[in-house]
């Protein structure tokens, strides 16, 4: 398991944020690709009739049970490219809270505004952003405030549109790119104005299992066969 080097370090405390380009490549990118191809044309019936029903949201598409349904969506949970950092970052306190296999549409807006997802009075929260396919500035890319997760930031303006917000940081990248981000700092996906939908991959952890639901995972659990995946998957303590 590889840590951050210095570089990384001062970044995630400075910033809030680091990318780790070509986190996933090759055949295992591959893999990630089919595996997202296939469980999004599986689900997409079902998400485009709770759209008509309105039950759920036009803006946004999200595989469910996505580590249900192939062995990839849970070696990315951990994988050695990137979870070195996650375990240096939590001080190896860090728990899955849950996966978002995520397409977004082009469109006249986002799905989401400029926000933390965490208090500064909540514990530690990390997300990492995997992009599936190459995201460039104008195909709903993720941006960030860099500082913006330390206790003494902000206060944040309200803006009209999402590119006025000042300080922000686009971070578009490669497919298989990943972006790992503290919660506690402002964020948002940009419009996608391009012509194709924007497909990634948001994991969500923390660093305690306060209010979690434990054995969340029961369904995968013959799959997760260390004892330190289980513990990550909330499945032991």
């Amino acid at each position: 398991m590889i840590g951050p080097t210095t570089k990384q370090r001062r970044q995630w405390d400075e910033d809030g944020f680091v990318v780790v380009e070509d986190a996933i490549k090759g055949e295992e990118l591959k893999w990630l690709q089919s595996a997202f191809d296939r469980c999004a044309r599986d689900a997409k019936s079902d998400w485009l009739e709770g759209v008509g029903e309105g039950t759920r949201s036009a803006a946004y598409f999200d595989i469910p049970n996505a580590c249900e349904k192939d062995d990839v969506f849970i070696d990315i949970v951990d994988h050695p490219s990137y979870y070195g950092l996650l375990m240096d970052f939590t001080d190896g306190e860090v728990v899955l809270i849950g996966p978002q296999v995520r397409t977004l549409p082009f469109g006249p807006t986002s799905y989401s505004w400029w926000h933390p997802d965490v208090p500064q009075t909540k514990t530690l929260h990390i997300k990492l952003q995997i992009y599936v396919d190459d995201v460039g500035p104008d195909d709903g890319v993720f941006s960030y405030i860099p500082g913006s997760h330390k206790k003494d930031a902000g206060p944040f303006p309200t803006v009209r549109w999402l590119e006025n917000m000042p300080g922000h940081h686009l971070l578009p990248g490669k497919a298989g790119t990943a972006i790992i981000f503290n919660c506690y700092g402002w964020h948002t996906a940009m419009v996608n104005r391009s012509q194709k939908q924007r497909r990634s991959i948001i994991l969500c952890y923390a660093t305690t299992k306060e209010d979690m639901e434990m054995n969340a995972y029961a369904s995968i659990s013959d799959r997760l066969t260390t004892p330190e995946r289980k513990k990550l998957f909330r499945m032991e303590n």
